[in-house]
């Protein structure tokens, strides 16, 4: 059937067509609500056993998938392709207004807001509005004081990674009172 491309199995609840009988009996549980797949670590439960096995890699570390280039290891086949495309230099999403180009849809999306002027997070302490949702948190820390990146070396709390980063330079010997190397 895979040849064919005969599909005749059919869902009785929206007419969705299937080649195999087991696709359908999976496909039905999205109506039914089924859910017999339980993950043992923490409980929450799959409609197939594909997508259990697949969750289970969070808990169980594993990455069975591995760049042919540098052979760093990927949870899911989606993460090692978008990976891959680093190697390829591959950019197969583009912006319509200005046609830059990205490796991820989720950065085009992101990008696009620029155009629309979208700002979709909001503060509520100060109702100052951003594109994405990481500007907000970094922002919010202005009004709770938080500092969440700490230097190993002497405990020193920053509110911004990046201060973490400029700081832990004055701990090695490459740095000099000028802040050039």
């Amino acid at each position: 059937m895979s040849h064919t491309g005969e599909k005749p199995f059919t869902c009785s609840e929206c007419s969705k067509c299937f080649p195999y009988k087991s696709y359908l009996v999976i496909h039905q549980r999205i109506h039914t609500g089924e859910k017999p797949f339980i993950c043992s670590e923490c409980s929450k439960s799959f409609t197939s056993k594909s997508q259990l096995v697949v969750h289970q890699r969070i808990h169980t570390g594993a990455k069975p998938f591995t760049c042919s280039e540098c052979s760093k290891c990927f949870p899911y086949k989606s993460y090692l392709v978008i990976h891959q495309r680093s190697h390829t230099g591959e950019k197969p999403f583009t912006c319509s207004e200005c046609s830059k180009c990205f490796t991820q849809k989720a950065s085009l999306v992101n990008h696009q807001k620029i155009h629309t002027g979208e700002k979709p997070f909001r503060c509520s302490e100060c109702s100052k509005c951003f594109t994405q949702k990481a500007s907000l948190v970094n922002h919010q820390r202005s009004h709770t004081g938080e500092k969440p990146f700490t230097c190993s070396e002497c405990s020193k709390c920053f509110t911004h990674k990046s201060q973490l980063v400029k700081h832990q330079m004055s701990h090695t010997e490459f740095y000099y009172k000028d802040n050039t190397y």
